[in-house]
């Protein structure tokens, strides 16, 4: 377990290596340093970031509307994805708009909302919106791979409610809500970026990469960039790795 684990960060490092090869690669055959800044200019944009208080409530202020996305997303895909689980009448009805919603550019369904909503409201919006089908599809993929048999022991007892689904049905199927977790994480935290950087939401990654963009800082974008990875890696790690200290 320890080497594969080994394995995995040591690919994760040289992943790294790579996107610093291809900026390196992409400055070298455009001759744009620009537009492709150096490792070392990133680097010190990064460092600068860091050092800055400011860097820090921008964080939280984006953080904030990703977890108040997947929240919200993620009980109403969980409920979502159970009924269509329990009844293909269900999963008929909500089909065309879950793939409306998957299909849909994500700068579509963010102006749409823009022109509906309080600009302030629509970074967790748009998000939670677009992440509701990554979780309903998991929860009904996870409820159709469940044996029968399984599914009779409950049907014995009595019908489906609330503690069937919480003790029978999410148990079972945990394996697909986490994959379900880490994708909806990426994706989360970049339509939330996204939004954040179309409304100018204050004090908010995106409204800083506009910024840096606006003024030509490229090294920052990219700086912003490796932020944006620690930050997926934080909210997708960091609780499965408390969960284990807690089960050892």
């Amino acid at each position: 377990m320890q080497k594969k684990q080994k394995g995995s960060t040591t690919a994760f490092c040289l992943g790294i290596v790579l996107i610093g090869a291809v900026l390196q690669a992409g400055g070298a055959l455009k001759g744009n340093r620009v537009v492709f800044p150096g490792l070392a200019e990133i680097g010190q944009a990064l460092f600068r970031l860091l050092g800055d208080g400011n860097t820090y409530l921008k964080i939280g202020t984006t953080l904030i509307h990703v977890l108040e996305a997947l929240l919200i997303s993620a009980l109403i895909g969980i409920l979502i994805g159970l009924a269509e689980g329990i009844s293909g009448r269900i999963h008929s009805f909500f089909r065309p708009m879950m793939i409306l919603i998957r299909s849909m550019p994500m700068i579509v369904m963010v102006i749409l909302i823009m022109s509906m909503l309080e600009y302030r409201s629509v970074p967790v919006t748009a998000a939670g919106l677009i992440l509701i089908p990554v979780f309903s599809e998991a929860v009904y993929e996870g409820c159709r791979s469940l044996e029968p048999e399984l599914i009779d022991v409950y049907r014995m007892n009595g019908g489906f409610g609330f503690q069937v689904a919480l003790h029978v049905y999410l148990p079972l199927i945990s394996g697909y809500l986490k994959q379900a977790f880490v994708n909806a994480a990426g994706m989360g935290l970049k339509v939330v970026v996204s939004a954040e950087y179309l409304v100018q939401t204050k004090d908010s990654l995106g409204k800083a990469v506009y910024s840096s963009a606006y003024f030509s800082e490229y090294a920052e974008i990219y700086a912003y960039a490796l932020i944006m990875v620690f930050l997926v890696l934080l909210i997708t790690e960091v609780p499965g790795l408390l969960i284990r200290k807690k089960t050892a």
